[in-house]
């Protein structure tokens, strides 16, 4: 997924020479921070590294200059064209070996000067292990590695924190939710599905990463040759431009990137499996039931695409039982930006359209206090005493901490979908309501595939440019007649929902099969509706991902979305809305509503779809609120 390509926050005192100011770091011009490399670390480019099977990964090694002794290593793997180093990349390599460690960074196999067939996330069981083994054996390493990065470089880390090498002594993840496969509640196989339904960020990112037919060195040349072949030929593919807002919305699915005239890739792999397939065990994926052995500093985003898999996996990591100082020493920071927007931390950050005010907060010292402690054995460099949860309350706009996810004294609060009938759009009779509905109504809309409700904001990333994430103001969406709407009165005090929002509802339809999305705002007095979080769910699968089941006319259905993940005080005065429809497109694939093989079809059907919520058929949402 993305690069992180903005500057952060660096201010951790040096370990071998005093570095530059963050202020200073961000000025440098790209010109000024290669040569703040070269002054700063001895390189060795392009070094390949043996795989167990013979394979070859092309590795850079900067070291700080006149080091001596044995050092500690902090390595960043990468899909990415960071041979010749760049943004934070560049930076972080700078401020690493200014404070005393070795940095490297690795091409995954199959990519640049990599030798090898590209696999997403590049084998972290096999690949990153050897790799380890390879710097561990290494004369100048300590044998203390710690993994660091976002997107990409965070998402193979997890994988390989199952397999416990001995080297591997600490780790910073950050947005890493495309390396689950399934934990805890959600079941999304690498950010592929949300419920059971294809996300099309990567059709998109899969375009520009996978390249099957591509162009390699000899693999006999000497490390010299090929360090300086690689300052003059990057081995870059460059595609044909798409105008992906057009061609997203091209029928069917399966073939949206041969019909580019892109060769059998990924995507077309992965496109044809469901969200049970056994083959998403064989790959890189990190499943729940693989155990934990790594102490971690997470890092991730309440706009990001998977915040809510992030947290499930650190709260299992807590618990994991195989392994107590692992299990101790999980922390997580959760911001208010979205996808790897850390650099965005500051005075005044705003998400979208929203301000979120001062978010100020030392990444870096973070990061660097973090490696010090496991890396070099500074344990007051991240001391014992620091929350394991930092989180930004949106609204509040303030950071809180807390010794868990959720914190420990949320209490669940209930409110009812409620009308007459008449939930249809912004300027319907939906409400929320606290007392269940004595009397039995439903609210009904018509679905037509070929006219889905758009994609306004939310937690999205690398989809180039379909859906731009973030805090956006839903009114334009919710005057659909498609949209159901339930809102709260005005709230007489002020409510923080802090945790995992549920959603239960009690659905029918015409069609065999159907979509239903949810989504949270927070409608502020001047009516301004902010998206907070969204999901949705695929009634198929309402039995379980690995039995689907098609619904019958009339037949009512309970389904249970997954959690929406969030922070979001609601202010006095505010308002609490849930908005209910059947699509979010394009950031979730549409259902045609055929109960056939969707991402096959390219002819889809209208559906008659209702939500209940009378007696006997309660439709609610449960919000965690901090007492």
């Amino acid at each position: 997924m993305s690069r992180l390509g903005s500057p952060l926050i660096l201010c951790v005192a040096a370990a071998v020479a005093q570095p530059a100011s963050a202020q200073d770091l961000s000025k440098y011009t790209p010109q000024a921070l290669e040569s703040e490399l070269t002054a700063t670390a001895d390189s060795r480019i392009a070094v390949m590294v043996p795989m167990r099977d013979g394979v070859r990964l092309s590795t850079n090694i900067y070291t700080p200059k006149n080091a001596s002794g044995r050092l500690p290593v902090i390595l960043w793997k990468t899909p990415y064209n960071e041979h010749k180093l760049r943004g934070s990349t560049q930076r972080y390599a700078i401020e690493a070996v200014r404070r005393g460690y070795i940095f490297i960074v690795q091409n995954e196999r199959g990519r640049y000067f990599s030798e090898g067939k590209y696999e997403i996330l590049g084998k972290p069981q096999t690949d990153g292990y050897d790799t380890l083994s390879w710097i561990a054996a290494q004369d100048w390493s300590n044998g203390k590695i710690g993994t660091l990065g976002c997107s990409s470089s965070a998402e193979w880390q997890l994988a390989l924190a199952a397999q416990n090498h001995p080297a591997h002594a600490a780790m910073v993840p950050m947005a890493a939710g495309a390396g689950i496969g399934k934990v805890g509640r959600f079941q999304e196989q690498g950010n592929w599905y949300t419920g059971g339904v294809p996300r099309s960020l990567f059709f998109v990112w899969l375009y520009g990463v996978d390249n099957p037919v591509r162009a390699q060195l000899p693999a006999d040349i000497d490390e010299p040759t090929r360090a300086r072949a690689t300052l003059n030929n990057d081995l870059a593919a460059t595609k044909p431009s798409v105008d992906w807002a057009r061609h997203i919305k091209s029928l069917p699915v399966a073939n949206l990137l041969s019909s580019l005239g892109e060769p059998p890739q990924t995507f077309d792999t992965l496109i044809a499996r469901t969200p049970a397939d056994p083959a998403w065990r064989e790959g890189g994926l990190y499943h729940d039931d693989m155990g934990w052995g790594v102490p971690a500093l997470w890092f991730n985003s309440w706009y990001d695409v998977s915040i809510g898999p992030n947290l499930e996996l650190f709260t299992h990591a807590r618990a994991s039982t195989e392994d107590a100082e692992a299990a101790a020493n999980q922390y997580a920071v959760i911001a208010p930006v979205t996808h790897c927007g850390y650099a965005r931390l500051g005075k005044d950050t705003v998400v979208g359209e929203r301000s979120m005010g001062d978010t100020s907060f030392d990444v870096d010292g973070a990061v660097f206090g973090w490696f010090d402690r496991w890396l070099k054995g500074i344990k007051r460099a991240f001391p014992d005493a620091t929350p394991h949860v930092r989180y930004f309350a949106m609204g509040a706009n303030q950071w809180k901490n807390s010794e868990s996810w959720p914190p420990k004294n949320v209490r669940p609060l209930r409110f009812y979908l409620s009308s007459n009938g008449d939930a249809n759009s912004l300027y319907g009779g939906g409400k929320l309501v606290a007392e269940a509905p004595t009397t039995g109504t439903a609210d009904r809309f018509r679905y037509d595939p070929m006219n889905p409700v758009p994609t306004v904001g939310g937690g999205d990333c690398c989809n180039g440019g379909i859906v731009i994430p973030g805090a956006f103001d839903q009114r334009g969406v919710e005057a659909r007649n498609d949209v159901l709407v339930y809102s709260s009165e005005p709230l007489e005090n002020a409510v923080e929902v802090s945790g995992f929002v549920d959603a239960v509802l009690q659905v029918s339809s015409s069609a065999p099969d159907t979509d239903f999305a949810v989504k949270l705002v927070d409608v502020a007095p001047d009516g301004t509706a902010w998206i907070i979080g969204d999901t949705i769910f695929r009634v198929r699968y309402r039995n379980g991902f690995d039995k689907p089941a098609m619904m019958q006319p009339g037949q009512v259905y309970t389904i249970k979305p997954s959690p929406i993940a969030t922070s979001i005080r609601f202010g006095k005065g505010h308002r609490i809305r849930i908005e209910v429809t059947s699509s979010n497109f394009p950031k979730f694939v549409r259902n045609l509503n055929t109960g056939g093989t969707n991402e096959t079809e390219s002819k889809g059907q209208i559906a008659d779809n209702i939500v209940h919520h009378g007696p006997g058929r309660l439709s609610y949402v449960e919000l965690p609120v901090v007492r």
